[in-house]
């Protein structure tokens, strides 16, 4: 209750806190000397720092690329991640997007739920503590990322030169907790295509999808040596599928096949319609020429098709703690010579990479298809009887009076970035995501109930 009423009496201060550090457009930018990712990330960074140190707290800054404000004693410490970097503001704002105006107890802004404002939050929520003069028995570092949007760069520069939290949590996500990221991949499997003299019916291109993580909800090609009535009355039948749409454009002596999807991200495939393998489909009904594409063709239709789990290509998976593998084909580029699709693949949390990928390698022997460019993105799960997630539980039911269920998602958070901390927050249930959105906002209700929370949960981490 202390915590929470130090809150209130610091709620004008962290509106405006908050208001301030809203106002600087922290998109990364073209690096200089002292601003590795920018001038307005470098800013929005300094400007925290300086908000933390007329709070009374000791600040560091770490070349530019994260900064963290620190209280309290000891080697172990509690970190509590958040990023001040952010997407473009993109168009369609009914207020500016850097101006910060509050209208009907909202605080309008890009970052003002991802994750400028949250981590503004928590900063005050550490104000609270040390004001009601508890004591802690650990460290406790409010840590500024400033790479969280394009690449994490920030995060791989602070692991270098300092040690892990040994616990601690990122506003980043959404309520209750998140206590199982899934595994991520995202790679291209690559076949090269004999290049034939003549072909009576030839593809020239395919082309669809923008990125890996995404379902595409449009791909293109071209087709030569075909009629335009045969390749209608073809097409007819494709037409019927529920979400699905193709159309055909005649180009001189070429056809383009227009394939129409429904987007979705990579994370949650079910939810979309894959233009992609829609347009896969539709060919592997056409007699092409080209007999290593109409392989690489027949193979994916065989091993994907519209299968959104890894069942059809032998790789699928599934635990309690996160549910099923998820499969996507994000993008497809074929030209004369070599075709690459790109996929993103995540598996449960209580799985390994090889569990996916040996089967995944058994499925493409002898296909001539090679697997290049692969990342990976390790899963991150804590058990539901872990200290820390019972404790962050308990301070969330508290404060709000809710049951404090566990989350596991296909996606993935800045908790993901370094070791021993959770997603926690911002966004409480029935509230929308409005991360990336235009008119983002923050409702000054829930920025100080966002405060009481994590004061809280860094008292009761650090006592």
């Amino acid at each position: 209750m202390m915590i929470s009423k130090k809150i209130d009496e610091l709620k004008e201060e962290l509106i405006q806190s908050t208001r301030d550090i809203l106002m600087i457009k922290s998109v990364e930018g073209e690096p200089t000397k002292n601003a590795p990712l920018g001038k307005g990330v470098s800013e929005a960074l300094d400007k925290a720092l300086d908000i933390c140190d007329k709070l009374g707290f000791k600040t560091v800054n770490m070349d530019g690329y994260v900064g963290y404000a620190e209280y309290g004693e000891g080697e172990e410490y509690i970190g509590i991640l958040g990023h001040l970097d952010v997407v473009p503001e993109g168009d369609g704002w009914k207020y500016p997007p850097y101006a910060a105006e509050i209208h009907d107890g909202k605080i309008y802004a890009r970052g003002a739920l991802d994750d400028k404002g949250p981590i503004m939050a928590a900063l005050y929520g550490l104000k609270a503590v040390k004001e009601s003069n508890l004591s802690l028995t650990k460290k406790v570092r409010i840590i500024f990322g400033t790479n969280e949007e394009t690449g994490s760069k920030d995060m791989d520069y602070y692991m270098k030169y300092e040690k892990p939290p040994i616990g601690g949590f990122t506003p980043d996500a959404e309520y209750p907790i998140i206590y199982a990221e899934k595994g991520a991949t995202i790679f291209d499997i690559v076949k090269e295509i004999d290049v034939l003299e003549d072909e009576s019916i030839k593809i020239n291109y395919i082309k669809g999808g923008n990125r890996a993580n995404m379902v595409p909800d449009y791909c293109e090609a071209s087709i030569s040596g075909l009629s335009y009535e045969w390749l209608t009355s073809h097409i007819e039948k494709f037409n019927q599928k529920e979400g699905l749409k193709v159309l055909l454009e005649q180009e001189n002596e070429n056809i383009i096949i227009k394939t129409y999807g429904v987007s979705a991200h990579g994370s949650t495939p079910e939810r979309g319609k894959n233009a992609i393998m829609f347009m896969m489909d539709i060919l592997s009904n056409i007699d092409i020429s080209n007999n290593s594409l109409k392989k690489f063709i027949s193979f994916v239709n065989k091993n994907i098709s519209y299968d959104v789990y890894g069942r059809n290509f032998g790789v699928y998976l599934e635990d309690k703690a996160s549910g099923k593998l998820s499969f996507n084909v994000g993008v497809i580029n074929y030209n004369e010579g070599k075709i690459i699709m790109t996929l993103n693949l995540r598996y449960p949390v209580t799985f390994k990479l090889e569990d996916m990928m040996e089967p995944f390698k058994k499925t493409l022997m002898g296909t001539g298809i090679e697997i290049e460019n692969f990342e990976e993105d390790k899963p991150l799960y804590f058990p539901p009887e872990h200290e820390l997630i019972k404790t962050l539980q308990k301070v969330y039911k508290e404060q709000t009076g809710d049951e404090p269920k566990l989350l596991a998602i296909g996606g993935g958070t800045y908790a993901k970035e370094i070791p021993n901390i959770v997603a926690f927050g911002p966004i409480f249930p029935g509230k929308p995501d409005l991360d990336h959105q235009p008119n983002e906002y923050i409702e000054i209700d829930d920025l100080i109930l966002n405060a009481k929370i994590y004061g809280n949960a860094i008292y009761e981490l650090a006592k």
